[in-house]
């Protein structure tokens, strides 16, 4: 099975890369961003709380999270593999995450982290704001949510480089072109 976390800042390409990577390799999308979109547009208990969280540009807490995830992978256990978009976002995620996959005999095979400067997600994000109006586009939340990835979970990095799983990407560019580099990776696993 190909598990695979595509990591990046808010703006890096993570969703955009993710369509292509899961129509590649048949696998199973896990964004804690659509995840939580659905419960907020259902206006579930869960998505009224995840609502307000996120309204006041915090992240969701890791139990709620982690138990979403958790779900979403028991309901699509014939899947060739997974992508795990936006999660992990600190270490105590990843190793709840190892833990659990653990748990039912799986484990991340790799990592894939697009790199791209502040300067760039902001020029991104802002003309993704204007597209898809997004209302955690805003930019004082924007702005939030870049300084959580540059101050917190950048820091999941070396956990995963430090069991071998990691590779790099330069996330600026073409895009067909960031896939060519992502699948180039991809296809050693």
């Amino acid at each position: 099975m190909l598990n695979l976390v595509l990591f990046g800042p808010p703006g890096a390409g993570k969703g955009t890369q993710s369509e292509k990577l899961i129509e590649k390799y048949q696998l199973v999308h896990i964004s804690t961003g659509d995840i939580f979109r659905a419960h907020i547009k259902n206006q579930t208990e869960l998505g009224q709380q995840v609502s307000q969280i996120i309204a006041e540009g915090n992240l969701v807490p890791d139990s709620i999270t982690i138990a979403m995830l958790e779900k979403e992978i028991k309901e699509n256990s014939e899947a060739k593999g997974f992508i795990f978009d936006g999660f992990p976002r600190t270490v105590a995620q990843a190793e709840a995450l190892d833990a659990f996959l653990t748990s039912i005999g799986q484990r991340i095979t790799g990592v894939v982290a697009l790199d791209v400067n502040e300067e760039e997600l902001t020029q991104r994000i802002a003309k993704r704001q204007e597209i898809s109006g997004r209302a955690d586009d805003a930019a004082d939340k924007l702005k939030k949510r870049i300084e959580e990835y540059f101050n917190k979970t950048i820091h999941v990095l070396p956990y995963y480089e430090k069991q071998g799983k990691l590779a790099k990407v330069d996330g600026i560019g073409e895009i067909d072109t960031i896939f060519q580099s992502l699948t180039y990776i991809i296809d050693k696993y």
